[in-house]
C-alpha cells in the first residue's frame, strides 16, 4: 500500500537551531541546519508522538535530485526527504564531506 501524504501548510520554529520557518504544506525540514522533528507516520499525518529532533545523517544524489536521508536522536527511525530550493547548499556539502570522511 503506498504512503498516504497529507498537506499540512504551519510555520514551526527550527527545535535546533531556532530559525522561524514559513511552512508551505511540504516543508518537512528547516532550511538553515536541515533539521527535522519526528511527528509523522506518515508525511504530514503528524500522528507520531516520538517527536524527537531528526538530524540529516547523509545525502542521497540520483539524477539532479537531492535526498536528505534523517535519523530520529530519540528513537533511530530513519526517513528521506527531498531536500527544497531555500536549503543551505552549504549545509548539504558539510552532510554530505561528514559521510565522505572528510
Amino acid at each position: 500500500m503506498p504512503k498516504l501524504f497529507t498537506r499540512t501548510v504551519e510555520d514551526f520554529d527550527c527545535a535546533n537551531c531556532g530559525a522561524k520557518i514559513s511552512g508551505t504544506g511540504y516543508t518537512n525540514h528547516c532550511p538553515h541546519c536541515l533539521c527535522s522533528k519526528h511527528v509523522d507516520i506518515n508525511p504530514g499525518d503528524r500522528a507520531n508522538t516520538c517527536g524527537g529532533l531528526m538530524r540529516p545523517s547523509s545525502i542521497e544524489k540520483k539524477g539532479d535530485e537531492i535526498s536528505i536521508v534523517h535519523r530520529c536522536e530519540k528513537c533511530g527511525h530513519t526517513r528521506k526527504n527531498k531536500s527544497a530550493d531555500g536549503d543551505d547548499f552549504d549545509e548539504i556539502l558539510k552532510v554530505m564531506r561528514a559521510n565522505a570522511g572528510f
